[in-house]
């Protein structure tokens, strides 16, 4: 359970910052390491410059932490100070191990002890005041240029993959260290896409706010987009009509169908299986192009919006086209995905290849369709819903055979979201509530917020659980808006699922988890 000495919130509930209790680090460290080991997840953990600092304390910076308990739906968010260096939790607790290289890069605060501190997106520190007398640990070496991981032995091999790969995808650099054919390790080095995202966010919102927000991650733009939205509500005190809630869900689970089938045609692609690969290229587009029907735009631009949606369904007719054409991608979807099902050449390339256990899934802290794929049974969607999801719920996802972690397990569990998904938006399109679509209050995006005001908004992506922290200064301007995307958690989830795999298997284990490079780098 959440820690009785915590700020306790719900998720979308905003409190005052003087709420969220700053303990000693000791103690701070011992909450975190207990509540995890509980069964409790790490959401969030980040820094910011001391707000009440004092003359003795000159320098500090504050961490906080975002704890989500699955079980009680319920969050947690405790803090503590440190200066220059503070004892590593990720011995303890590996799930924090790329935050506190985050927090190094971004704060120059040094966990003394982390196994493996190198920079995470390989940015500049952020500025200091000139009282601030902590020297930074980490510069800002340009992407890539930084020790990796090397096993030494004889015929122990290296081989370097990008970052600029064939075929137009983002660049991200992959060392593996080789026996053979045999993967032993793989390092994943990222921050080629850093935009500065979240430092442009400090000071708003303004009217580039949104617009920033919606290029987080360009396949999860409603997602990221509605966890955007709830912040600010939340801190305004409003609630959204009945029928802008029905809408945004209608975006997101369309973002989902889109993703969810691209991937499956991507992964009947790389094991040469060309009829799935050709008809869900084709399928997917059908999805992207409801969502055009919604918006205009296929990515979802301009859909969501902070007071409600930007688009309203405005006719029968509309409404009736989405209808008719979830209903043919509904029969062409289950035809396609079937046949990877009843190829038997399909399935042996599947099962047992880049398996990531139960133990290692909870450890690291994997999210979403990854981690349900190792047997965790989190969806924000159930666990901690909001608008839509808590009038139409979302049935669970079955279980694999056995939750194996492997490729097929991954897999299977995108075939069966892709079908709840469908269903989910086959109970709601006919019976969309009315109401406004925008409330007028938010035309204005530049209107002030609460000062002095702390916010946690989760959303299920399509990859798995989105978690955006806004935290405004007295002037109720943004003090900090910090974005954790799945991938954030789940890249290293993919170098472990190539441990003690053949090298050749890289592709398609990366396709069984899709992870964004931008939104790793934001």
């Amino acid at each position: 359970m959440i820690p009785s000495g915590s700020c306790r919130l719900e998720n979308g509930q905003s409190v005052s910052f003087s709420k969220v209790p700053c303990l000693p680090f000791d103690e701070f460290r011992q909450e975190i390491i207990d509540s995890v080991q509980l069964g409790i997840r790490i959401s969030s953990f980040f820094g910011i410059p001391d707000l009440d600092r004092t003359d003795e304390e000159n320098g500090s910076i504050r961490l906080v932490v975002v704890l989500a308990d699955d079980v009680e739906k319920a969050l947690g968010v405790i803090s503590t100070k440190v200066k220059k260096s503070y004892p590593s939790l990720t011995p303890f607790c590996p799930q924090v191990h790329m935050f506190e290289r985050e927090l190094a890069e971004q704060w120059g605060v040094v966990p003394d002890g982390h196994p493996w501190l190198r920079p995470a997106r390989f940015q500049p520190p952020l500025q200091r005041k000139s009282t601030d007398k902590i020297p930074s640990p980490i510069n800002a070496p340009l992407p890539g240029v930084a020790d990796f991981f090397r096993i030494q032995g004889e015929e122990i091999h290296e081989v370097a993959v990008g970052p600029v790969h064939a075929g137009v995808i983002e660049p991200g650099h992959f060392r593996f260290q080789c026996h053979g054919e045999k993967v032993f390790h793989l390092e994943i080095s990222l921050g080629y896409q850093h935009r500065g995202i979240e430092r442009a966010l400090i000071g708003g919102p303004h009217k580039r706010t949104l617009f920033q927000i919606e290029t987080t991650a360009g396949d999860t733009t409603v997602g990221h987009t509605i966890a955007y939205s709830q912040a600010i509500e939340s801190l305004k005190g409003c609630q959204i009509s009945q029928r802008a809630q029905a809408i945004r869900a209608i975006g997101l689970e369309l973002e989902r169908l889109a993703n969810h089938t691209g991937d499956l045609g991507a992964l009947s692609s790389d094991v040469g299986f060309l009829p799935t690969a050709s008809y869900c290229g084709r399928i997917r587009g059908d999805f992207l192009n409801m969502t055009a029907l919604l918006c205009g735009s296929r990515l979802g631009r301009g859909l969501i919006r902070p007071g409600g949606v930007g688009f309203d369904i405005d006719s029968d007719e509309r409404l009736q086209k989405l209808i008719n054409a979830l209903s043919r991608a509904e029969e062409d979807s289950r035809v396609a995905i079937e046949l990877l099902w009843d190829t038997p050449a399909v399935l042996s390339r599947f099962e047992n290849t880049g398996v990531v256990s139960r133990k290692a899934c909870h450890d690291l802290g994997l999210v979403g369709p990854s981690a349900r794929a190792s047997g965790s049974e989190l969806d924000v969607r159930r666990d901690f819903p909001l608008g839509q999801y808590r009038v139409t719920k979302i049935p669970p996802i079955p279980d694999p055979k056995e939750k194996t972690g492997d490729v097929a397990a991954r897999a299977y569990v995108r075939k069966e979201e892709i079908k709840n998904s469908i269903n989910f938006l086959k109970e709601l399109l006919p019976q969309i509530p009315s109401g406004p679509a925008l409330l007028p209050d938010f035309r204005n995006p530049s209107n002030g917020l609460p000062a002095n005001s702390l916010v946690v908004s989760l959303v299920e992506g399509w990859r798995g659980e989105i978690c955006h922290t806004a935290i405004t200064d007295s002037q109720g301007r943004f003090l900090l808006y910090k974005i954790v995307d799945p991938s954030f958690h789940n890249w290293i989830g993919l170098g472990m699922a190539l441990r003690n795999q053949e090298i050749s298997d890289f592709p398609l284990c990366n396709k069984s988890f899709n992870l964004s490079y931008c939104g790793f780098d934001l």
